[in-house]
Order: C-alpha cells, then sequence, then structure tokens
C-alpha cells in the first residue's frame, strides 16, 4: 500500500493536484520520552511530480517540514484520463510512487 493519497479536482481549464504523504518526517533533535535518546533524522529530500510522464515539479524538501506533509499545486491544462504520478525519495534511501487518473 501506497503512502501517497492523490485527489485532483478539474476547474476552469487547470487541474487542482493534493497529495497527502505519511511519513514521519524526523529532522534528528527530537528526543525518545523513555530513553531520552535522540531520534535519528528521517524525511522525505525530494519530491517529484510528473503530467503524462513529464516531470512538472521537482523540488528538494528538508527536515522542517511536518509529520505527513500535505501539498497542493495547479496544474495548467490537464484532462480527464491524463496520469499524474508523485513520487518521493528520504534521507535512509527509501522511495515510494502513486498514479492518479484525472477524473
Amino acid at each position: 500500500m501506497s503512502s501517497i493519497k492523490i485527489r485532483t479536482k478539474r476547474m476552469d481549464g487547470k487541474t487542482q493536484i493534493r497529495m497527502l504523504i505519511a511519513h514521519p518526517m524526523e529532522h534528528g533533535r527530537n528526543r525518545d520520552s523513555k530513553t531520552n535518546a535522540l531520534i535519528p533524522a528521517h524525511f522525505i529530500q525530494e519530491l517529484t511530480v510528473e503530467h503524462n510522464k513529464n516531470v512538472i515539479i521537482t523540488g528538494n524538501t528538508g527536515a522542517n517540514i511536518s509529520k505527513d506533509p500535505y501539498f497542493a499545486f495547479t496544474l495548467k491544462g490537464g484532462n480527464p484520463g491524463d496520469k499524474i504520478t508523485i513520487s518521493w525519495v528520504d534521507n535512509l534511501g527509501n522511495e515510494d510512487a502513486q498514479e492518479h487518473i484525472i477524473n
């Protein structure tokens, strides 16, 4: 099961793309409440959005983004049946991707 949930909405010749990513987004400065040990950094480093296999957004993110981040973008155009692909890579080398077809 993917960590990414994608929703799209067509409006006035544009497509709103919304995504919610299940990820701990630890910055490495929090301490475990039981052991008082630092919790290791674990955060998304790169986020990519593709429209029909063309990269439309790529961005480097950091540890300052909250747990389970939410992102929203507006795409000029986008037609029913077009494919949106969201992917991410974190600082530990984990990655995930999810595809969504615009309704």
